[in-house]
């Protein structure tokens, strides 16, 4: 590696809900630095999704987060002239960014509806541990259990 770590930066919790999670979701669906934008879009989105399942939007999308988080995940790494794929614990942090990255990866593929829809549909669908982003997770554990037999790789 070149040059220092970058540093970590300290978001600051929306104005709405008080959260970081609901700001680094605002972060992900914002497109050419159009937050206002982002942030209708995703208090829509949450308001719906707690509409739909009668409980508090923090919950909801907590649980979704929870939900598609991935445990485990493959990496490369070059052994002896051969690329091993080595399953490792995803570190808490990751596992966020992964779990936001997925949802709303999923929820822009949906074309034809309003974003607030397709993002509330795919937190409802997380919450309730279906979807295209919890096959997402699903993908990533199957993959982590085929090469368990090289995890012995990951200490060297």
């Amino acid at each position: 590696m070149r040059g220092k770590r970058a540093k970590k930066r300290v978001l600051i919790p929306d104005a709405k809900y008080d959260s970081v999670n609901v700001t680094k979701l605002v972060n992900y669906v914002m497109q050419r630095g159009q937050k206002k934008t982002a942030e209708v879009i995703v208090y829509q989105a949450l308001e719906k999704a707690a509409a739909t399942t009668e409980k508090k939007p923090l919950e909801v999308l907590n649980k979704a987060l929870d939900n598609v988080g991935p445990l485990l995940e493959v990496r490369s790494k070059r052994i002896g002239g051969a690329n091993y794929q080595i399953p490792f614990e995803v570190n808490p942090d990751r596992r966020l960014i992964l779990a936001l990255r997925w949802i709303v990866t999923a929820a822009r593929s949906g074309k034809g509806v309003k974003m607030s829809q397709r993002l509330a549909t795919e937190l409802l669908n997380a919450y309730k541990n279906e979807g295209t982003a919890v096959k997402k997770r699903e993908d990533a554990h199957r993959m982590a259990e085929a090469n368990r037999a090289f995890a012995h790789f990951a200490r060297h």
